[in-house]
């Protein structure tokens, strides 16, 4: 079985984001950058798979300019086989993405493509669910827990009035939430080793997708800051402050 497991880089979850002056974007500059957790979650499910002896390739992927490099051998670090860069200079939304890693599966034809439910820095939740659609294979999103019966994916996912379990053939997308594992801390050696790795290199602009962004962002702000609590000396006073100032009731 071969899995193929795109991941993406991010800003690390532990930075502060600073928006820029002229509120166009986010200041990426002198920021830590990490492959998405979700993703990591997703490249952990792949390795343990293949250690079971489940799997036998793991391929992880990663669209960008030369920095997602240093992704993609955190991916081979971690003990995926080997690693794809799908090279663009260009913002790649989530329509344009799934299209790419869409075009990379019909050749590298993997049995599965495990990713995260979504990247924390646009919380699309979108690139998974496209791509099944692209490629028209099955999917399920939020997984946490999987299971292979009879030659097909069992997932088990959260959903608000408890868990919900899917069954779905092969081949098939399958998104990763927090509570399937805890990704590993990757070996010095094995990081040693990831630094000579190859890394195959595909132009974006060889496998004949259309990157032309589709959104426009207005305006990009920081969030307002938090009011301090406040106490009310009972029930009524609770009442009239939520009825004449908050005028929530």
């Amino acid at each position: 079985m071969k899995l193929l497991v795109p991941v993406k880089r991010v800003v690390d979850y532990n930075v502060k984001i600073r928006v820029l002056a002229d509120e166009t974007g986010v200041d990426l500059a002198n920021v830590k950058m990490s492959m998405n957790p979700f993703d990591e979650i997703a490249v952990e499910a792949a390795v343990r798979f293949k250690e079971a002896g489940i799997a036998s390739e793991v391929i992880v992927l990663s669209i960008g300019a030369d920095a997602v490099v240093e992704t993609l051998r955190a991916g081979l670090a971690m003990g995926a086989d080997r690693a794809i860069h799908i090279k663009t200079d260009l913002h790649v939304e989530p329509l344009a993405a799934a299209s790419l890693i869409a075009a990379i599966a019909m050749s590298e034809k993997p049995d599965i493509i495990i990713t995260g439910k979504q990247a924390i820095d646009d919380d699309a939740n979108q690139t998974g669910q496209m791509l099944a659609a692209k490629l028209g294979w099955g999917q399920a999103c939020s997984a946490s827990k999987i299971d292979f019966e009879q030659g097909r994916a069992a997932i088990v996912r959260e959903v608000d009035g408890g868990l919900l379990s899917v069954s779905l053939q092969l081949p098939c997308v399958i998104t990763t939430d927090l509570r399937l594992n805890t990704p590993r801390y990757a070996s010095l050696p094995n990081i040693m080793k990831a630094r000579s790795r190859p890394v195959q290199v595909v132009l974006a602009e060889e496998l004949g997708v259309d990157l032309t962004p589709r959104q426009k962002i207005l305006k990009v702000q920081t969030p307002p800051k938090r009011q301090a609590g406040r106490k009310v000396a009972n029930v009524d006073e609770l009442v009239r402050v939520l009825q004449q100032e908050a005028n929530i009731l």
